[in-house]
């Protein structure tokens, strides 16, 4: 009789542990945070071809982190951070995403590249999880209500080239080289022959490439000098856009260039000849020999804390103040650890409509409902090895 009184009493005590359990995974799997933190993750590349974007939006982000933290954190609470490495892979983006759902993700950047955002956006827009992408410009990076981005989409990036060409006169007879395996590039060329239509540019020479044929740009090259064409633009990365420039230099090719923030990058390349990029044009948020406070003092603090300057670039920058905006929003919407990630996505919403960011990247930067923000472009030259804004 006692020893069934025992088994009784253990049977009993077992569901209690097991309704416990039960709870608990259900505030894990909502997202809630039994933690005194604020936990903010995103993926990118910090291996592969793309690791120096990669690794300048986990640099720049830490950097913002570290200074927030140290100054008291998010209302008061202090950012946990975690990237993952996706190496600019949409499938390996996807598995980033669950580890850091797994790990307790509340916030995220997203990711660095646009293919990889494309694919982590959707999970997280299934989720319900807040997206505030730096750096990913391809429109579908950041489809879905619960998403942002730092940084100009393709279409504005293309639109806005076109027409500093057009209202500069830089030229009129224009050769494109892209890249059709991929989103970023093609998203911003589709724009830009659509806007260089309607300003009266004529694209003489239409060339594109693939991820696997990105090495040998002879043929491509060939057609342009044939076409007569007085500027080639670049919608592409500049790993292969350095590449192109130092062909046609040996090529005799003599070209004005022009491309958008995927060259930033080119004068941080190891034992590259810098010489042969003088007169290069790109569109880019941030140059860091800006003298406004906010670029001086970021540039000031990452080159004291990163001994490697390669990677200070426009990636660092968007990220770092991607961090920034995501302090204000959730200052003014409120959020404390303990809400779900999906009560965070829905506060945040309506702040990141609301607030008004001054930072690295841009004066005065405003959000509308689609996500895209609002704020003027800057168009750089190569001059003795550094940016030159132009006017």
């Amino acid at each position: 009789m006692k020893m069934k009184k025992v088994l009784a009493v253990l049977m009993a005590l077992a569901l209690v542990v097991l309704c416990f359990a039960a709870c608990g995974s259900d505030d894990a799997a909502s997202g809630g945070s039994t933690g005194d933190t604020i936990k903010i993750g995103l993926s990118g590349p910090l291996t592969g071809d793309n690791a120096q974007y990669g690794i300048g939006v986990q640099n720049g982000a830490q950097l913002a982190v570290d200074e927030i933290n140290a100054a008291g954190g998010i209302n008061g609470v202090q950012i946990e951070f975690r990237m993952e490495d996706d190496e600019a892979d949409a499938e390996k983006a996807a598995n980033a995403y669950n580890v850091l759902k797994d790990w307790g993700m509340q916030l995220s950047l997203g990711t660095v590249t646009s293919g990889a955002c494309i694919a982590f956006q959707g999970l997280a827009s299934a989720d319900n999880m807040f997206v505030l992408t730096p750096s990913a410009t391809a429109v579908e990076a950041i489809e879905g209500d619960n998403a942002f981005r730092v940084c100009f989409s393709d279409p504005q990036q293309g639109v806005e080239a076109a027409d500093y060409i057009a209202e500069n006169n830089l030229a009129t007879q224009i050769a494109v080289i892209y890249d059709s395996s991929d989103a970023y590039s093609t998203g911003i060329y589709d724009r830009f022959a659509a806007e260089a239509a309607a300003k009266g540019l004529n694209i003489v020479s239409e060339q594109s490439f693939t991820a696997d044929t990105a090495t040998d740009f002879s043929a491509q090259l060939q057609s342009i000098r044939s076409s007569g064409a007085e500027l080639v633009f670049l919608p592409i990365y500049y790993t292969e856009a350095s590449l192109i420039i130092k062909q046609a230099n040996s090529a005799g090719l003599d070209v004005k260039w022009f491309g958008c923030d995927g060259l930033d990058g080119l004068l941080r390349i190891k034992n590259y000849d810098y010489s042969i990029l003088e007169g290069v044009m790109l569109l880019t948020p941030f140059t860091p020999s800006s003298t406004d406070e906010h670029t001086v003092n970021f540039v000031k603090n990452y080159t004291a804390k990163y001994s490697d300057t390669s990677t200070l670039n426009q990636f660092a920058a968007d990220a770092y103040d991607a961090i920034y905006i995501i302090k204000q929003a959730a200052e003014q919407a409120g959020i404390t650890p303990n809400m779900t990630a999906s009560e965070m996505c829905d506060a945040m919403k309506t702040a990141m409509t609301s607030i008004t960011y001054t930072g690295v990247t841009g004066q005065g930067i405003t959000w509308g409902a689609d996500g895209e923000p609002s704020k003027p472009p800057i168009v750089v030259r190569i001059e003795n090895g550094d940016y030159t804004v132009l006017q």
